[in-house]
Order: C-alpha cells, then structure tokens, then sequence
C-alpha cells in the first residue's frame, strides 16, 4: 500500500512502514503542510495492527533542513508581533500544535527507525531525537540551529537529546548552533550506526525493521511503552514550559533580524533586544 500526500510518502509491506519527507520545500523544509500531516501518518500507524514497525526517512540527498521559515512566518507575523495576551495565547497554540506534531512520532507504539541522509537540521532534528532508533549515512550533518535564528529550541529536542547524547553535549550543541557531522554523531550517540551511502543506510533500517516486525507486535509494543514511561512524562513537562517560555519572550528584535538575515542570504548582527 502506497500512499501519497503533499509531504508525505507512506508505503506498507511486510508489516513495515517506510514514511518518507517529500517537502515540497527545498531539502524537504517543514512547512504547513508537514506539520498537519505528520501527526495525522503517526497517529493512523498507531492504530494500524499491520504495522509493527516505521522507517522515517527524507526523500533526495537531505534528511530535512528543518522549519521552513518562509512559509511558516506570515501566519505569525501578526502573533509575534503584539505583546497583548490574546496573540500571546494563539501563539502558545501554535507552538503546541508543532510539538505535538513531534510527539506523535514518539507516542506511536511501532517502533520507530531513523535513517538519515545529508542535512538534519532544527525541525529534523527534533523528529529523528522522537524517533526510537537513528541510523546515518556517512554524509549526514546534524544541526540544533535554532540560537542561530534567535529562537529557542521548543519542540522537543532539548527535552529528549539530554537522555540519548547526554547534557554536555546537548548544551555544547545548543548554546553553540554548531553543525556536526556523523562520525561526531555517532561518537556521542545520536546515531546507532553510520554506513557509506544513502541505500545502504535506507537497508540497514528497513533490515532493523523487519527484525522487530518479527517479534511479537505486543510484546513489542510493550516494551516500548515501559522504556518510554519516565521519559515521556519528563519530556511533557519541559514541552509545556518551553512553550509558555517561547509565548512570552520569543518576540524581539534579534528574531526579526534573524529572519531578515536568512531572506537576504547574510551574516545576522544580534543586539540583545
């Protein structure tokens, strides 16, 4: 079974799914379509009992380059730029709808496989840390970038990397907004593993998939549900307060900077306002 939506590919065979990011921005960029589509693909795996496992990976040579800004930010310039309550509260909204796009990967009780190609940035980032197992290409560069465009990082990532890389990392990659390749990524454990090239990875995922597909599917299922227990509760917390955080003070001068910065294709100068 095949299925094609605007940034979604879902194919289903042998008890495995394979979701695959389409775009349609460039490097597979997540714009409005992505985050209402993706927890709608995770949700329906979830329930789907001929699905025991999921391999995640990006259409082309990127994994994803992350939020698309350009499409994301006409429908919160109005909201970002009132400092009343109200645009404060449909903000909040908003941010919490994306993280919940995030943790539907997450919440899904098929195992989730990451197999990563090329750029991993931001928004990428935040869904392969969701993901149950990650796996790279010898090519893949991985990118919390999110300092960068005066943002703090709100959907997941600083809540779930801090168990899978441990803090010194996460803060290192955080504060920094420094790109790191795979054999990085794999030293610190983001990655289980790295292989030479884009099919070989893709294998390798679809071959770990197909091993758990085998197992028992509750057994399975459970397992997940009991690793995921603490963590999850922990995780939903820190979601709820980077949100309200970002809804308070995600405005300012640095984010419109930032965003004026990336459209002109240049060096952005932070004031600190």
């Amino acid at each position: 079974m095949t299925e094609n939506l605007v940034s979604l590919k879902v194919d289903v065979a042998d008890h495995v799914a394979e979701v695959t990011l389409l775009g349609p921005g460039k490097g597979n960029a997540m714009g409005p379509d992505f985050w209402r589509e993706l927890p709608v693909v995770f949700t329906r795996l979830d329930a789907d009992p001929a699905v025991r496992a999921v391999v995640l990976t990006g259409s082309g040579a990127h994994f994803s380059y992350g939020l698309d800004l350009p499409a994301m930010m006409p429908s919160w310039a109005g909201l970002l730029g009132d400092a009343l309550a109200g645009p404060r509260a449909e903000f909040l909204d908003e941010v919490r709808a994306l993280q919940h796009a995030v943790t539907s990967v997450a919440a899904c009780r098929k195992p989730v496989i990451a197999a990563v190609s090329g750029w991993c940035i931001g928004g990428g980032l935040d869904v392969v840390a969701a993901a149950d197992i990650r796996v790279a290409s010898a090519d893949a560069k991985f990118s919390l970038r999110e300092v960068k465009v005066a943002i703090v990082a709100d959907l997941g990532s600083l809540q779930r990397l801090a168990g899978i890389i441990g803090e010194g990392h996460l803060r290192e990659l955080a504060f920094t907004g420094k790109d790191i390749d795979a054999e990085r990524a794999l030293r610190i454990g983001l990655v289980n593993d790295v292989y030479p090239d884009r099919d070989t990875v893709l294998a390798e995922a679809r071959s770990t998939a197909a091993a758990i597909a085998a197992n028992p599917p509750l057994v399975v299922q459970g397992t997940k549900d009991v690793l995921g227990h603490e963590r999850e509760r922990r995780v939903a917390d820190g979601l709820r307060y980077v949100s309200a955080w970002n809804a308070a003070f995600l405005p300012s001068k640095d984010l419109g900077e930032a965003v004026q910065a990336f459209l002109e294709r240049r060096s952005p100068k932070f004031t600190g306002r």
